[in-house]
């Protein structure tokens, strides 16, 4: 595992830590950089929900990079440390919020907002990202009208699942990590005026 860093907008080339042993799962700096490049401008002004916050990576470069707001959940008292203290580094505590909670409960509690952008990169082979598709699908009204939702896995844990809200309109492969782009699915047009 190399280093991880922040690597655009005001916390850039500061050094993330990590969160020790297995649990997590970082992003490499290969893959959030073509993440983030793919989302350009986008992140601007954007609230930002970290599902599985591991090392709050993705919504701290999020927050670099002009997000208006990020919230971080993560069940590991560790990788909650670790977010906290990288917040801590990158300077941009003040925007972010850190639960530490199950993600599946944080779906389905209400929330007083909705989000931008929801990042789903879980624990591996344990179809967490699964479920937590599901959860939202159930609770579409976590996600805003123009949205996305981007679930990071590996190419083997993909499985084309038919969701009522969300359908998925981009995919992405870099070496063993997949990003799946989901956007709110549009009401289907009545043919027949």
């Amino acid at each position: 595992m190399g280093t991880l860093r922040v690597i655009s907008g005001s916390a850039k080339g500061i050094r993330l830590k990590t969160v020790p042993g297995k649990s997590t799962r970082p992003i490499t700096d290969l893959v959030k950089e073509a993440l983030f490049n793919i989302l350009g401008n986008e992140v601007l002004d954007i609230n930002v929900l970290d599902l599985f916050g591991g090392t709050g990576a993705v919504g701290i470069e999020a927050l670099s990079r002009g997000a208006s707001k990020a919230t971080f959940v993560e069940t590991n008292w560790q990788a909650v440390r670790v977010i906290q203290q990288n917040l801590e580094a990158t300077h941009l505590s003040d925007r972010a919020v850190v639960l530490h909670q199950d993600a599946f409960k944080f779906l389905v509690s209400p929330q007083a907002e909705s989000f931008d952008l929801i990042y789903i990169a879980p624990p591996q082979y344990k179809a967490l990202w699964q479920k937590a598709m599901l959860v939202l699908d159930q609770n579409p009204q976590l996600l805003s009208a123009h949205g996305q939702i981007i679930v990071q896995i590996n190419p083997l844990e993909w499985v084309e699942e038919p969701y009522v809200h969300f359908t998925p309109f981009d995919q992405r492969k870099y070496g063993d990590t997949l990003l799946v782009f989901f956007e709110k699915s549009q009401p289907s047009k009545d043919i027949t005026n």
